[in-house]
């Protein structure tokens, strides 16, 4: 994305701040009109002196009044330029980092899938914040130096134009020595800004695997890795830090030279014209020079802000490249899932990550309403690929996934899932209290339910001996065991008593004694609905109505526990391999 596509992008966002950005226009050219007519009353101020026992004092108490008069209306007007600006600023970056957030939710898995964690987060904190800090400074400069430069330039056109020529003349240097510097500074910043997205990225997966750093002694080789990005990332910053910041020196340069030739040009103007109808006097010297100081001052301002502008830039552009992503398909206009029975289909299904290596091949599974149904085969053999499917986090690249006669592809996606419930290996909760994560998916469940649900679920008991029972925070790592965890996700589940239920490996952190009790409450829980169980362990398996063994993609077996032991195939291979091996 260009600078220029980026730049376009940030005017379309400040639309809806259209009437403050006016006001910031205003307030600016008041501020700067204040200012450029303080030097044109110095001058008279001083043309009244003329010399010892010679003051007009009426005149020069009338300029001076006027003088404080228009200090006091530039720092009013520069006040509520500052007050308007930030408004404008951290508007825009709420704006940013609000649709950002929503974004996450309408992207699709794989683009999930295909960025680090900490990349987003990077993009959505720390990028935004960089983008909003060049944003605020850059409003302030460019509309007072834009409209300090063309409010001097026009006064001095109006008071002398051979010395307004001189200045006119002289003025492209500055801007053309800022261009070349800028266009090269760009780049670096981009590079700058993926560094530091990297390293953020790498930090996140560090704190959040310490316990596997630790465990594989990987904290030596881990510092090397993030001391070698950080040097790359120290010297990129560098670079761009420096290369921008030579603008400000070479725009002084040049508007110290443009300040001496407007000196020198104005002392040889008021010794030709001395005596003469239109004298150049002192005090017009003295308010051009005064209007060469604030007419080169933009420059400098502006040359300082290149820097923090085109950081701002690359980081927008990483902004709208995440808020702009091609998002999931719409499901809008479709129907909902209703009265739903549980009756679920698979006929011919194919489905690549990729597109290059088929993970499932010519699926072909139906489950009757009520009917549980396990999925058992080794590791990468397409079990979670298949309850992706099942789910629609994923769509098949070939064949249909049907509910009760409906391909889910017609159906919103909304109303699929909110008939599943799942309990997976990997266990999740929010930030709050046991009481708020149960009542995760069903707000409106009475605490009897709640407590019935956990009672089931085997949870209730840890739960009233936690320091604050229901109402205790949970959800850092350290707060609760692993299997405490996940008997909180599986009463969540009992809880809503979806139609359709996915439990993939729901037992796997539990200690034997208690999944022998929650495999009861499963089993209660299960009847009458349908039930798709993921497992590796094949004794959790035993009473399932069809077993599906996989291998590579394909379903190889299917039958009872006791069909397929005496068939003696692949799965009783597994089976013995855990209990005879």
């Amino acid at each position: 994305m260009t600078r220029r596509e980026v730049f376009a992008r940030i005017l379309k966002r400040l639309r809806p701040y259209a009437p403050r950005l006016v006001l910031i226009f205003a307030a600016a050219l008041v501020t700067v009109a204040a200012q450029l007519l303080v030097p044109f009353f110095v001058g008279r101020a001083i043309d009244v002196i003329l010399g010892a026992g010679n003051v007009d004092f009426s005149a020069l108490g009338r300029y001076l009044a006027v003088i404080g008069g228009l200090v006091a209306v530039a720092a009013l007007s520069q006040y509520a330029l500052s007050v308007l600006n930030n408004a404008v600023a951290f508007g825009v970056l709420s704006d940013m980092r609000a649709e950002c957030f929503s974004k996450l939710g309408r992207l699709p898995l794989k683009y999930l899938d295909s960025h680090a964690y900490g990349e987003l987060s990077s993009v959505m904190l720390s990028d935004a914040e960089q983008f909003s800090d060049g944003l605020l400074l850059g409003f302030t400069q460019i509309f007072t130096g834009a409209a300090t430069i063309v409010g001097v330039l026009v006064l001095m056109f109006v008071m002398r134009w051979e010395i307004a020529l001189v200045v006119a003349v002289l003025t492209p240097l500055s801007l053309f020595a800022a261009k070349i510097i800028a266009s090269r500074t760009y780049r670096m910043f981009t590079r700058q800004s993926e560094l530091r997205a990297e390293q953020t990225a790498f930090i996140d997966e560090n704190i959040g695997n310490l316990k596997v750093v630790k465990a594989y002694c990987r904290e030596r080789e881990n510092a090397e890795i993030f001391a070698e990005g950080n040097e790359r990332l120290r010297a990129c910053s560098l670079r761009a830090i420096f290369f921008s910041s030579t603008t400000n020196p070479v725009t002084r340069f040049v508007n110290s030279f443009v300040y001496a030739a407007v000196a020198f040009a104005g002392a040889m103007l008021a010794i030709s014209t001395a005596g003469t109808a239109l004298p150049f006097t002192v005090g017009n010297l003295t308010t051009f020079l005064s209007y060469a100081t604030q007419y080169t001052k933009p420059f400098n301002e502006i040359s300082e802000v290149i820097a923090e502008f085109q950081n701002a830039l690359t980081c927008a552009g990483r902004i709208f490249a995440l808020s702009e992503s091609e998002e999931q398909p719409s499901d809008g206009g479709l129907p909902d899932l209703e009265n739903v029975r549980g009756e679920v289909g698979l006929d011919g299904v194919t489905f690549s990550y990729d597109g290059k290596r088929d993970v499932l091949e010519d699926i072909c599974v139906h489950a009757e309403p009520g009917q549980r149904i396990a999925i058992v085969g080794p590791t990468g053999c397409g079990k979670t690929t298949l309850i992706n499917l099942l789910m629609r986090f994923y769509d098949a690249d070939a064949g249909s996934v049907r509910v009760d006669g409906a391909d889910v592809r017609d159906i919103t996606r909304h109303s699929l899932r909110e008939h599943f419930g799942m309990v997976l290996q990997e266990t999740w909760l929010k930030e709050g209290t046991v009481r708020e994560n149960l009542l995760l998916g069903a707000k409106n469940c009475s605490d009897e339910e709640m407590e019935s649900a956990a009672r089931a679920a085997h949870a209730d008991g840890f739960i009233r001996r936690l320091p604050q029972g229901y109402d205790t925070p949970v959800g850092g790592e350290g707060s609760l065991s692993e299997g405490q965890r996940q008997l909180l996700c599986i009463a969540r589940v009992m809880l809503l008593r979806p139609p359709m239920l996915i439990l993939d490996e729901a037992t796997s952190n539990i200690d034997t004694r208690t999944e022998l009790l929650v495999q009861d409450a499963f089993a209660r829980l299960m009847a009458g609905r349908t039930c798709f169980v993921v497992a590796h362990r094949l004794s959790t398996v035993r009473d399932a109505d069809v077993i599906l063994v996989m291998r590579e993609g394909r379903i190889v077996e299917r039958g009872t526990h006791d069909e397929l032991l005496a068939r003696g195939g692949f799965y009783s291979e597994l089976y013995r391999a855990q209990f005879e091996g």
